[in-house]
């Protein structure tokens, strides 16, 4: 009897008890296909690892002498022939490395390539650690070391491309294999850009401190590492931002010469409080004059086009301007002319942009960027001041799309009575004011009537929200509105609004409606003639065109009988708007409140440009009344506008606005004009551009509760008003 195999020993007695073979066919197939997977990638390696070796023996370590220069950044004007300007001819001072103090060298490597003496030129770690950083946070943070930025500025480009990444990569690697550390941070410290138009450690330290590299103190050696990193953002001489943010820079470079040895940690923390002193530093001549503001803004829009202050003071870009040359000679011309002599404290400032483009077409924000005059270094045109009825138009368009037309009547009446306040609201002008009861939209525009735009605010449901959201659609910063409280008197223009934000947005109307966002540079080319940027206008809806349309007619009649009509014609169609704004301040000795006229305006255009003059004192809120003999910006502002508008249209063809669409008054909400004050007494002299108030104190929001009384009868007073 055969036997049965014996439990747990696998033995048989018979070919009859063995058991049949399993199949194993899956199994076999997927590790044939994983010996295929680690094969093919076996090969790869072998391929990356032979292509490495090809790249990197290919590739030649370049003559610095025959491909590396310093190239000066060309700033053109419009026509991309005429130079406007150079950034930074390059400063350098070659050194050898045992000039520079052991501290100056230790500060650097602290500074940007703390692993410098022991990586390989790439930062394998830091690579890593940047690009998680990138990932996972809003911060850019690069992973460079020392031997990449002296190989990207010694031999390569400054475009952004994978190739030139790659060959920075294996040049690299290849220089440090060839050339010592000390000579390889001997040619970044006589190369790298340090801010100034200072190329290399000596430049620098002439540039920020008047002396020799040599006689550096280790905070000094210290402050000029900390501003390799962004040298436009952290030099002292910008203001308090800028030095906090150097201050910042500063404490993370002493702190790692102290991990590093380099610095006792007491001696460390000492220092680390407070920036060295910085001695005054001549500015570079290239910013004197008026078109010294024009270079500055172009320096700020590059930076904010993404390049780097080595791009721009040593990349060799050649950058087109949006600025005209004929434009800004004629800016320039009119306010020397128009402006009246001898008063120091005088600031006028001129912003002239295309419409439906945004283009700067010219500005004049002061008579010398580099000026000792008090005041002289800010851009006018930049800083702005109180508006006052120049605002007015924002109002308007906030009307017109809120249901009412040119013909909707309003309380022109002085003084006019806030129901919900109490607040008295009065116009002014060179007689005391004139009290003009009930007036057409299209009149209280033409003759400036703050009454009657009070009484427009009022009549809409958050009417001055709209108004403040109309100005927004034209073309004025949030930054600006954000500090004007929606109250009654808000068309009024009582808070600072620049003045080439002014233009922008009047040149919204002038493009029928159309708003673009305004800038300074139009192309930038490498050294290759490769672009780099190329500016296409950003044009978005902000009106409807007949809104845009009822907007031009009305501010046409401005100049055509109204507060513009005396000096701010043209001899072709335009359109605009007078403002003379008023500040109240307290009278430290009495305690009493006084009022002052702070600015004037005339902010106008043609169909093709748009101009905004602002004439001020002092910080922008010293008063004016007393100190030119006709403060009004139907005065010396409009002069000034009429007199660049007539040069820059000279010899052109003539543009007409489009006639005004008919609208129909559909009021979105059932609100009444609020009590009317009593009747009008009858103006005795023509009326002139009347001065705005500004609220006394900090205004509140009212309940926008509707006011009882019923809008009076539509009623001329004398003198009648023009027939619409």
């Amino acid at each position: 009897m055969p036997s049965r195999q014996e439990a747990g020993t696998g033995y048989v007695d018979s070919a009859d008890d063995v058991p049949a073979p399993r199949r194993h066919k899956p199994r076999s197939r997927f590790r044939r296909f994983l010996k295929w997977v680690g094969i093919a990638t076996v090969l790869t390696m072998i391929a990356g690892v032979a292509a490495f070796f090809i790249a990197y023996a290919s590739i030649d370590i370049p003559d610095p002498n025959s491909e590396f220069e310093t190239q000066t950044t060309q700033v053109y004007y419009s026509d991309g022939k005429t130079l406007l300007g150079t950034f930074a001819v390059q400063n350098r001072v070659s050194v050898e490395l045992a000039e520079v103090p052991e501290h100056v060298q230790q500060a650097v490597i602290a500074a940007e390539d703390r692993s410098f003496y022991e990586n390989s030129g790439l930062d394998i770690s830091g690579i890593i650690r940047a690009a998680w950083s990138n990932a996972s946070s809003d911060e850019t943070q690069g992973a460079s070391t020392i031997t990449q930025q002296y190989v990207k500025v010694l031999y390569l480009t400054q475009d952004r491309t994978w190739t030139r990444k790659a060959r920075e990569a294996f040049l690299s690697l290849k220089l440090q294999r060839q050339v010592a550390k000390d000579e390889i941070l001997q040619g970044y410290l006589n190369t790298i850009y340090f801010g100034r138009g200072a190329y290399g450690i000596q430049a620098a330290a002439q540039a920020y401190f008047k002396k020799d590299v040599e006689e550096l103190d280790v905070q000094e050696g210290a402050a000029l590492a900390a501003a390799l990193n962004s040298p436009g953002n952290y030099d002292p001489a910008e203001g308090v931002e800028s030095r906090d943010r150097l201050l910042g820079r500063y404490q993370y470079v002493i702190d790692g010469m102290a991990e590093a040895g380099a610095l006792d940690a007491d001696e460390a923390e000492t220092m680390a409080a407070t920036l060295p002193a910085f001695p005054e530093i001549e500015e570079r001549d290239r910013l004197a004059g008026p078109k010294g503001f024009l270079m500055n803004m172009v320096e700020t829009q590059l930076r904010a086009d993404g390049l780097s202050d080595g791009d721009i003071y040593g990349g060799g870009l050649r950058v087109v301007t949006t600025f005209d040359h004929e434009l800004q000679k004629a800016a320039v011309r009119a306010v020397r002319d128009q402006r009246p002599d001898g008063l120091r404290q005088l600031h006028v400032a001129l912003s002239s942009v295309e419409p439906g483009t945004g283009a700067v077409r010219a500005l004049y924000g002061g008579p010398d960027y580099l000026g000792t005059r008090p005041g002289s270094a800010i851009n006018w045109a930049l800083e702005g001041s109180q508006p006052g009825s120049a605002f007015k138009p924002f109002a308007l368009a906030a009307g017109l799309d809120d249901g009412f037309t040119l013909d909707s009547y309003f309380d022109g009446s002085s003084p006019y009575v806030v129901a919900e306040t109490g607040d008295e609201i009065a116009n002014q002008g060179d007689g005391g004011g004139v009290s003009y009861g009930p007036v057409s939209l299209l009149y209280a525009t033409q003759q400036s009537i703050n009454t009657a735009y009070v009484d427009l605010t009022l009549s809409m449901v958050d009417g001055a929200e709209k108004v403040l959201e109309a100005a927004q659609e034209a073309g004025v910063p949030q930054t600006y509105l954000a500090e004007m409280p929606p109250v009654p008197v808000v068309p009024l223009g009582f808070e600072r609004v620049p003045g080439i934000d002014m233009a922008n947005a009047y040149a919204t109307f002038a493009a029928e409606g159309q708003r673009a966002d305004w800038y300074t540079v139009q192309k930038v080319t490498g050294p290759q003639g490769d672009v780099l940027f190329n500016k296409e206008a950003d044009v978005e809806r902000a009106f409807s065109a007949d809104i845009a349309s009822n907007v031009s007619y009305a501010l046409e009649n401005v100049i055509a009988q109204g507060t513009g009509a005396s000096n701010g014609q043209l001899s072709c169609p335009a359109a605009g708007k007078t403002g003379t704004a008023t500040a109240t301040t307290v009278n430290p000795r009495t305690d009493a409140e006084e009022t002052h006229v702070s600015s004037s305006w005339f902010v106008g255009y043609t169909p093709g440009l748009s101009t905004a003059v602002m004439y001020a004192r002092g910080d922008g809120n010293d008063p004016l009344d007393g100190y030119l003999d006709t403060f009004f910006g139907g005065e010396y502002p409009a002069r000034t506008w009429a007199a660049y508008m007539n040069d820059a249209i000279d010899g052109k063809d003539c543009e007409d606005f489009p006639e005004p669409a008919e609208l129909v008054e559909e009021r979105q909400s059932d609100t009444s004009s609020p009590t009317p004050t009593p009747t009008a007494t009858e103006p005795t002299e023509e009326p002139t551009e009347e001065p705005t108030e500004e609220p006394t104190e900090e205004p509140t929001d009212p309940e926008p509760t509707e006011p009882e009384p019923t809008e009076p009868e539509p009623t001329e007073p004398e003198p009648t008003e023009p027939e619409p």
